[in-house]
Formats: structure tokens, C-alpha cells, sequence
């Protein structure tokens, strides 16, 4: 099996960063600074083939599935939700998936020849959503690309198989990613010329309708990668036996079918990184076993050059695909900047090369990965690392993050948190990209950007100053309302206090420190008024006479009550969290609960204080619920530092220094460090799937502390005892005081509350 050393030294890299020290810098944490300002070299312009773009800040192609009539073609919400982009001052936006491969790839077409894509491929019963959209792009002077893929091949959705009895297809016989029992059946030569024609063709009715570019998806082990990867090409025979040619094929096509001067963009990983990421050993594994001579560095760069060739103008590189999915989605465990070696490697190579493109221009190498940092990304640019920079999520959270960097308001760009909640989940479960820090994210159609005043303004209280209680009680008092905002404890943030305390939930917090920003402003204008380290009861409120009252306490920490308890060391992971010193000499820590709080404490004791874990889980996966990359981040790393994950698990009993519990031993326990694997929605059956038995035996763990992440119940009592006494007019419950969740659900609940109210 292949590996390169520097692939290797990056991928181990990615775990263990938290153990420095460096702070607001790449490959460890990012702060939302302005050290550099003015950010003249990240506002400079560029010429792309025939194009100038007006800057170097691109919008990364995030979703706009579901954004579209079931024909394809682009509706309100989709315009929109660009248009908020393009307003906000990136210089080119960047498309979701657009198949061109539809009744050739059966994973990418509805029954009814529906469609969850765009699609620019259908009719011209499409074909005006992309005019609009084009020149609605165009009145902010952003440029737009396309971004056609060939197809989802083997990372496709397997329910062909089961609604159309049609196998998901591939390049060779490789396992589907979701069901790996599924095979995928190889494509024939004749189905990918037509693939390539097809790219020639929406290329030609993208130049028609306006767009400015196409932007070809050869990445994280799509269909194109599929064909242009030996990991997955293992073809022996035909035309595509050869691993380049279905790519430069599709160059070659779509430059016959537009002009010279038309804009190609590629996006490509430098590497799989499979090898590196689970070793001899793990490569051994059925789901990826057939994928262990993927292409080395040497290779993807001279196909890099071969597309230059062939027609190709831009590319944007990082490294992984689907089977290691934290890489190609950088998570919040992730480090800022954690890909600009990689393109500065692929710069350095092209200009070593003298490698231009056949414009006669220097081949523009666009930086992805966490640069959702104004400083972090002009001093990439500075150094030549890149250039060009790519945002994805922070055009999400902010769609104003270029216009205010540009005027050097950066406290004032509302920072992504990495969740990758909304962005990414929303559309995995059957939604469409949103954002759990902009409630508009997504429903730029429905929600103005500036709420409408309140036809009357009321005196309201807030009980409660976290995510939920900060952005209802801000947007109010935009409306005009005048706001008490009251915070039992001496800090505002609610769990995100304790939640940003690791290393890995760095963005967490800059969002808390943007929250207490716009905050802070609304007490100086007057408009909130901000009460700490007070806690106020029903009776209390009801004797203030205000007009409304709006809880968002959140959640009481859960404790279980089994025997012995009183005879260990406990601590909730929230209060460990809090105060380190709860830590003391412990060292053999065993943590009860494996989701994302469990898990996240387990990775800060084990990486930054160097302790010895164990956590027990009782359910089947760890983290259930959790977007694929951030738990395959949290969960691989938390292997390499030999930190135990006990899955089908339930604590019985303690006894000083000992954890008693009950573990189910069959054979169809899944693997809790199964990473190159997804949980399913839970929607979606795996008849496949082994069936757990209940073979179960008793286990004892030596523990020197337990820590306990159950989760948190709502807190509602304050809530139900505040509309009994009728302690106002309005009584309103949200955030995790209404329903335990994530801070997506909070700002979402805290902003429909407040236009409204």
C-alpha cells in the first residue's frame, strides 16, 4: 500500500494540535482579528482566463439541494439565498452539485423524474431560474460558476436499488458508501462519452443563460473522482481504463462547447489520504479494502498539469474524501487554515514548472478549509500560499463577512462554529443548508433582512442570556421593544461557557464573544438593559408588569440515580468544563455518555491534560445525530489516543474507585470507531445491516473520577409556574428550556419569536 510522508504528517496532525500552545494561526486555533487591516491583498483583483474577478474571496459550493422545483430548475429560495452572497461582496460564488448524469446515474434521480438538484440539464423549463439567477448575481458585481459533477457513483443515496431495483454505479465494482453490502455496478464507456457530452452541453446552456464560469467536481470521491482515481478506476479494459482520460475528456468537451476565454475551475484532493488515515491495517477492511492504491501526490499533480492542458483555468485542492469525511468537511475539531500547505505545495509545484494556462496566465490556486478568519486569510495570501480564498460556512453564518472585512469590522462578522448542523445535516436528514448561527440562512425568501418595527412596542423580559436568550433579545429591540434581559450567573453564554472551553471549540468561542458584542451594543444604545448574577423568580417578573416574558433558561443536568454513586468521585462534564480544578490528581477518568459532550470532553482530557479514558455509551453509536464529519473527527483521534469507546454499555453500579456495568458482547455490535461508515437517517432502514444480539456480560472499570454527560432536560418549571400565576400578558418558552437541542434550534425558535412578537 502507498502512503506519502507529508500526507501522513498533515492527517496526524489534525488531532493533536490542541496539545500547542499558538493561538490565531494556521493549522491551530482562528480568531476573528484585524491585525492586517486593511486586507488590501485579499480585496485585489484577478484575472481568470477571460474574467476578472473583484476580489479573491470565493463562495464554496454549499448545497442548494432542495432548492429547486421538482423539475430542476431553481426557484425563489435558491436566487435568493445567492443574492444575500453576492450582495455581501464575494467576488465569484460558487453552485451546489449540479448532476449531469441523470438516468445514467440512478442515485441522482427521483421516481418521477423528480429531482432534489438543480438541474441544468433538463429543458428549457429550466433554463430561466439560471438567467435570474445570473443576473441577479451580476447587479452586486459577484461573477458565478456552475458547478456540474458527473454523478455521485458510489457516495450516492442506495434506495435505487430498493424504489427502482437499478444498482448505484460506479467506475468499478466498489462497495456503496451508505450500505457497503450494496455493490456498484461499473458504467460503461458508452453511458460516460454520454457523461461527457452531457458536461458539454450544460456548459453551452450555462454560457447562454449568463453564467460566468463552470466549476467541474472531481473531489472527495464523486463520480468524476471515481473515474480518475485508481482507488476506484480499476477498469482493465476500454477507453476509461485509463485513469486521466474520462477527466481531460470532459475538459477537452466543454472547451469545444464554449469559447477560449471561457472559465474552467476544477476542484480536486491532492490526496484520499485513506492509507494515511487508517494504516495497513484498517485498509484491510471490507468498505475499503478495494481502495488502497489511490493516487500519490506525484500523481494528482501530474494530472493537475494535464488539465491545465487540456483547457483547465483554476483549481481548488485540499485532501480526503466521503470514507474520512472530517478532512473534505472540516469540522470544529479541525484546526483554522488546516489546507494551505497543501495548496501552497500545488502553487510551488506549478510555478517551479513554469506551468501556465493556455490563456498564457499563472494557473490561480484557490485555499480551502477554515479561513473564515480575516487575518489568518490575508497573511495566506501575503505568503503566496494561495490566490484565492474559499469560504463556504462563513458565507453562511455572515453573508456580509467581505463588505465587513473590507471596512475593518470584523468584531462585527458573525463567526461559523463548525457545527455543521444546518449546512450540512439539514440537507443529509432531507432539508436544505441552513445555519445555526443565522436563523435567515436558507430562508432569505421568506425572512427580511431588517425586521419589520413592532406596531406596538412592548416592555419584555428575558430570563436566560444564551444563544436563544442574546438573539431574541437583540433582534427585539431592533424592532423597537424595549428588553430586561435577566442571567442568573455572573457570565453571559449559557452552555456555551462551557462548551468553548477545549481547544477544538475555538469557534464556539468567538460566537460567544460575538454574542456579548452585539449585546453589549444594544445595552449602550439602551434599547436592552442586562442583568447578570441574578436569578428572578415568576413572582418577581409578574411584579414588574411587563408586557411579555420569554424564557430560555435551558437544561438541568441529569444525574442518574443508581447504587453507590455516593461512594465515587462524579462531576457533570459541564462543571468539569467550568472549573479544571474539579479535575485534581484523576487519572483514570471513565466518562458515562457518549454523545457530543461526552466525547468532546473525553478528546480535552485525553489530548490537553493527558489523562487516561473510558467512555460508556448505551447506545449502539457513538455521538447519534452528530454531522458525519464532526463525530469522524472526534472519533478517530480519540482511537489514536487510545481513549476506549464501550458502546452497548449501561453502568449498573459504582463502588469506590469502580464503575460496574452490563456490556452486550454479540457479533452485531457495530465498531464504535467505525469512521468511514455514516449512521443512517433513521428514516432509512440497512436490511444488511447485522442484527445485534444480546449476549451481554459484566465488566468493571477502575476510575479514579466519573464524569457525567447524560444530556440535559429542559428547563421548564420557572416557564409552567410563570403562565400558571399569569405573570404577564405573553408567556414564551425557547431554546433548550422549551426542547433540548442544538444551537441551530435556539436562534432559530429566538428569531421567529422575535419578528414576530
Amino acid at each position: 500500500m502507498r502512503t506519502d510522508p507529508q500526507v501522513q504528517e498533515w492527517i496526524d496532525s489534525y488531532g493533536k494540535w490542541v496539545e500547542e500552545p499558538t493561538d490565531n494561526k494556521a493549522g491551530y486555533t482562528g480568531r476573528m482579528t484585524k491585525e492586517l487591516y486593511p486586507f488590501d491583498s485579499m480585496f485585489s483583483p484577478i484575472r481568470v482566463n477571460g474574467l476578472t474577478l473583484k476580489n479573491r474571496l470565493v463562495m464554496a459550493p454549499m448545497g442548494n439541494i432542495d432548492m429547486c422545483e421538482e423539475t430542476g430548475r431553481p426557484n425563489d429560495k435558491m436566487l435568493q439565498y445567492f443574492f444575500a452572497r453576492a450582495k455581501g461582496g464575494v467576488g465569484l460564488i460558487t453552485t451546489g452539485l449540479i448532476p449531469i448524469s441523470h438516468h445514467i446515474d440512478p442515485s441522482i434521480t427521483e421516481m418521477g423524474n423528480l429531482s432534489y438538484f438543480p438541474r441544468i440539464d433538463r429543458s428549457r423549463t429550466v433554463y430561466s431560474g439560471w438567467r435570474d439567477l445570473a443576473q441577479g448575481v451580476h447587479a452586486h458585481g459577484s461573477r458565478i460558476f456552475v458547478q456540474l459533477t458527473a454523478g455521485l457513483g458510489r457516495v450516492g443515496n442506495p434506495q435505487c436499488l430498493i424504489n427502482e431495483l437499478k444498482f448505484p454505479a460506479s467506475a468499478s465494482m466498489n462497495p456503496n458508501f451508505y450500505i457497503p453490502q450494496i455493490p456498484c455496478l461499473p458504467l460503461s464507456d458508452r453511458k460516460l462519452r454520454k457523461i461527457i457530452r452531457n458536461a458539454g452541453q450544460a456548459t453551452a446552456d450555462a454560457r447562454a443563460a449568463g453564467i460566468d464560469g463552470v466549476y467541474l467536481h472531481g473531489h472527495e470521491g464523486y463520480l468524476l473522482e471515481q473515474l480518475t482515481n485508481p482507488a476506484f478506476n480499476r477498469r482493465k479494459i476500454g477507453r476509461y481504463a485509463d485513469w486521466q482520460r474520462f477527466g481531460l475528456d470532459m475538459v477537452r468537451e466543454i472547451r469545444r462547447r464554449s469559447a477560449p476565454q471561457y472559465p474552467i475551475m476544477y476542484r480536486i484532493d491532492l490526496s484520499l489520504a485513506l492509507g494515511e488515515t487508517y494504516g495497513e491495517e484498517g485498509m484491510r477492511i471490507p468498505a475499503l479494502k478495494k481502495f488502497r492504491n489511490g493516487r500519490t501526490v506525484a500523481q494528482t499533480l501530474d494530472y493537475m498539469v494535464n488539465l491545465v492542458k487540456a483547457g483547465v483555468d483554476m483549481f481548488d485542492v485540499d485532501l480526503g474524501c466521503y470514507d474520512n469525511w472530517w478532512l473534505p468537511h472540516p469540522p470544529a475539531g479541525m484546526p483554522a487554515g488546516c489546507f494551505l500547505e497543501v495548496s501552497e505545495l500545488v502553487k510551488a509545484h506549478f510555478a517551479k514548472n513554469g506551468i501556465l494556462s493556455n490563456a498564457g496566465l499563472p494557473v490561480p490556486i484557490v485555499a480551502v478549509g477554515k479561513l473564515g478568519f480575516p487575518d489568518i486569510s490575508e497573511k495566506a495570501l501575503r505568503d503566496g500560499k494561495c490566490d484565492l480564498v474559499m469560504l463556504g460556512r462563513p458565507l453562511l453564518a455572515d453573508p456580509d463577512w467581505p463588505a465587513k472585512a473590507y471596512a475593518g469590522k470584523v468584531d462585527e462578522i458573525r463567526p461559523c462554529i463548525g457545527c455543521q448542523e444546518g449546512c450540512i445535516n439539514e440537507f443529509v436528514d432531507g432539508g436544505h443548508p441552513q445555519c445555526a448561527v443565522n436563523p435567515r440562512s436558507g430562508f432569505e425568501h421568506l425572512i427580511s433582512e431588517i425586521p419589520a418595527p413592532a406596531e406596538r412596542k412592548k416592555r419584555i423580559a428575558v430570563v436566560g442570556a444564551g444563544p436563544a436568550g442574546i438573539t431574541f433579545a437583540v433582534t427585539a429591540a431592533a424592532r423597537g421593544h424595549v428588553v430586561d434581559l435577566y442571567e442568573k450567573n455572573k457570565e453571559i453564554g449559557g452552555r456555551l461557557l462551557p462548551g468553548s472551553v477545549p481547544k477544538i471549540k475555538f469557534e464556539v468561542e468567538n460566537y460567544r464573544k460575538y454574542l456579548g458584542k452585539i449585546l453589549a451594543d444594544r445595552v449602550a444604545e439602551g434599547s436592552v438593559r442586562l442583568f447578570t448574577d441574578r436569578e428572578i423568580t415568576p413572582e418577581e417578573l409578574k411584579g414588574l408588569s411587563y408586557d411579555a416574558v420569554v424564557f430560555a433558561i435551558g437544561t438541568k443536568n441529569v444525574t442518574p440515580k443508581l447504587p453507590g454513586i455516593e461512594s465515587v468521585r462524579t462531576v457533570q462534564a459541564v462543571d468539569l468544563l467550568s472549573d479544571s480544578s474539579l479535575l485534581g490528581d484523576a487519572r483514570n477518568i471513565v466518562v458515562v455518555g457518549g454523545g457530543v459532550v461526552g466525547c468532546e470532553t473525553a478528546y480535552w482530557l485525553s489530548y490537553e491534560h493527558g489523562r487516561k479514558v473510558k467512555v460508556v455509551e448505551m447506545l449502539p453509536q457513538m455521538m447519534k445525530g452528530v454531522c458525519t464529519a464532526n463525530r469522524g473527527h472526534l472519533i478517530y483521534y480519540l482511537r489514536k489516543a487510545d481513549v476506549d469507546l464501550i458502546n452497548c454499555a449501561r453502568v449498573t453500579s459504582f463502588e469506590k474507585g469502580k464503575v460496574f456495568l452490563t456490556r452486550n458482547t454479540s457479533k452485531g455490535v457495530p465498531d464504535p470507531y467505525n469512521t468511514w461508515q455514516p449512521i443512517l437517517p433513521e428514516n432509512i432502514e440497512n436490511p444488511l445491516a447485522p442484527k445485534i444480539g444480546a449476549d451481554e456480560k459484566n465488566e468493571t472499570l477502575e476510575a479514579d473520577l466519573v464524569v457525567l454527560a447524560l444530556g440535559g432536560r429542559p428547563d421548564d418549571t420557572s416557564f409552567y409556574h410563570a403562565q400558571s400565576i399569569h405573570a404577564a400578558e405573553e408567556i414564551h418558552n425557547i431554546g433548550d428550556s422549551a426542547s433540548a437541542g442544538k444551537v441551530l434550534e435556539a436562534t432559530r425558535a429566538a428569531q421567529a419569536l422575535a419578528y414576530t412578537i
